[in-house]
């Protein structure tokens, strides 16, 4: 229950704060009403223009002024509520005028700064980038965001051309701020010393050096960007070289964040992490960036360390993330082998209070644009250290999940006859993951350059990503374009439906683990492929008792089934000769 004390003073006055444009007070004092909250849908109907909306000049302002401000209410509600948790504070004396630039409009830079905005209505918050498509993107009068990620439009709604901000003026943003975000992207090195593990920093010292251009007066800079322990270090050498003699502070501050559920994870952390030198000038600095989180997140979830504790952390807790999901994916090869079932071996050991549940779902392998560029990064670390055995020790993790990759997709050729030459191909889904466009390192690129090596009709559905987004990921990560693969447009396209994707298909292959894929209509799809038509299941989330009932020849991921298909007894996988197709309807991948 929120009180009195909670609403923003005048906010009660409903009609006359909403005449003098007050919104936001206004949208919070509505939230507050739980009765009035749960009108959210209807307002959504208006604004679609369904009926109930009216066409007159009164109903199109009313539309206008929703479209602007109430789509938000959920999450105004969810922010008042905040305000009255234990460890919340709500005095804002400290961030009062408050300037933050956040350099990178990427997928940290731009939802953390719509969090920070939405919490902080006493802060300027401005997001600058180089790129004038990406910032165009941001400003889009339509919302077109140059990211999709669950939540993001409604705080972006709520907050641009308030106290939110996206330009590329990056000088004269940096030279207003008080607080500098540095959230750039930091990819794997490609060429020189380090190549294929280092991170290359290059983004992050170009920054540095406009924030030393740049800056009139003193400046706290973050580093938002997952970077090598001793980079704050670099940035700080960088920053006193500066000819004004400006002084800065230098904070370390890792995003944990995942992709589809950022917005929550930045609404609800479970940890703030800061880390600064151990100076009275850096704990003053800690102290000031603590008091921005302070505003929603309790005090006892903000952690404050050193500068190299902090940076550090980021890497590890990556690190230990993509290490259990690896350790299930090698399991998961065993179970294929076995006769167990990888779900019930995760839900056993998960069950363990000292394991837990957590990133122990088996799949076709983890992607994205942290965990394998940050275990790198960490062996890299490592072998400059002198610690050869760590390294390797992590480096195992990267080479479990590459396997797993190379495995789904001999297994794919394997099962279907030893070739797929000439051969349809339906993937459904090309992100990393779902609820996210975002194709970096997926799995799906480099299952469909085996495909393609062997000259199938690789077919792809994903209801994010583009076709350009597709064959920038597998030109980056494979190394596969027209000119390296000629016949690419050939052997490659992008289907605007599942079913368009499957027609005609031999077989369909499940990379992201997209909740719509479990509610196709399969008896149509069936009709329209051809004969055996195989689902491989690299997410294990479709019901395969289903499909082997509709006729479907299924496989997944640390998985065997005992079903039938064309008469032909099938169960767990047998030993198999080598170029050998095994008799059965459906199995695992058997290693």
């Amino acid at each position: 229950r929120l009180t009195a004390s909670h609403v923003p003073a005048g906010a009660r006055r409903w009609p006359a704060a909403r005449r003098r444009g007050r919104c936001r007070q206004s949208v919070v004092w509505w939230a507050c009403s739980r009765r009035r909250a749960a009108r959210v849908p209807a307002h959504s109907r208006l604004l679609a223009g369904r009926p109930g909306g009216g066409d007159s000049r009164r109903g199109r302002k009313r539309r206008v002024w929703r479209a602007r401000h109430t789509s938000a209410l959920g999450l105004y509600g969810a922010m008042a509520a905040a305000e009255a948790k234990p460890g919340v504070v709500t005095d804002t004396s400290a961030t009062d005028g408050l300037h933050i630039c956040c350099v990178g409009a990427g997928y940290v830079g731009g939802p953390t700064m719509a969090t920070i905005a939405l919490n902080c209505p006493e802060v300027r918050v401005c997001v600058v980038d180089v790129s004038e498509r990406q910032v165009a993107a941001w400003n889009s009068e339509t919302f077109d965001l140059p990211i999709f990620e669950p939540g993001l439009e409604e705080v972006v709604r709520a907050c641009r051309g308030r106290n939110l901000f996206f330009s590329t003026d990056v000088e004269g943003e940096v030279d207003k701020a008080h607080i500098i975000f540095v959230s750039v992207n930091t990819p794997t090195k490609l060429h020189g010393v380090g190549a294929g593990r280092a991170a290359n920093l290059k983004n992050t010292e170009a920054v540095a050096r406009t924030i030393a251009k740049a800056a009139r007066s003193h400046k706290i800079v973050v580093e938002k960007s997952t970077v090598p322990v001793k980079t704050a270090e670099s940035i700080a050498r960088i920053l006193a070289a500066a000819e004004s003699g400006v002084k800065f502070d230098v904070l370390s501050n890792p995003e944990f964040l995942a992709e589809g559920t950022a917005m929550k994870d930045l609404a609800e952390p479970s940890r703030v992490l800061i880390g600064g030198q151990e100076t009275p000038s850096g704990a003053a600095a800690v102290e000031r960036l603590a008091a921005v989180y302070a505003r929603w997140v309790p005090r006892d979830r903000i952690i404050t360390t050193n500068l190299w504790s902090s940076e550090l952390s980021k890497l590890v807790a990556n690190a230990f993330l993509a290490q259990r999901i690896s350790s299930i994916n090698a399991v998961s090869a065993l179970c294929e082998a076995t006769g167990a079932d990888v779900d019930e071996v995760a839900r056993a050991t998960g069950s363990d209070y000292r394991i837990g549940p957590h990133f122990l779902r088996a799949s076709v392998g983890f992607g994205g644009s942290c965990f394998q560029k940050d275990i790198l990064n960490l062996v890299y670390l490592c072998e400059s250290y002198g610690l050869p055995e760590v390294a390797h020790y992590w480096q195992q993790v990267v080479a479990m999940n590459d396997w797993q990759k190379e495995r789904f997709a001999h297994k794919m050729i394997d099962r279907m006859f030893n070739t797929v030459t000439g051969k349809r191909i339906a993937l459904f889904g090309f992100a990393f993951k779902k609820d996210t466009g975002d194709t970096r390192e997926t799995a799906a690129a480099y299952v469909a350059k085996a495909l393609l090596d062997e000259r199938a009709h690789v077919v792809v559905y994903d209801p994010k990503v583009t076709e350009e987004q597709m064959l920038m990921e597998l030109d980056y990560a494979c190394g596969l374009n027209a000119e390296t693969f000629p016949e690419l447009k050939r052997c490659l396209t992008m289907a605007k439906d599942p079913y368009d994707a499957a027609a005609g298909a031999h077989a369909i292959a499940v990379m992201t683990e997209w909740d719509e894929f479990r509610d196709y209509d399969y008896p149509r799809i069936y009709a329209g492929m051809m004969k055996p038509a195989f689902v491989f299941d690299g997410r294990n989330i479709l019901d395969h008792a289903a499909l082997v009932k509709l006729g479907f020849e299924v496989h997944a991921i640390g998985k065997t089934f005992k079903a039938s298909y064309g008469g032909v007894a099938g169960g767990a996988s047998p030993p198999r000769s080598a170029g050998g197709a095994a008799g059965g309807g459906a199995g695992g991948f058997a290693p």
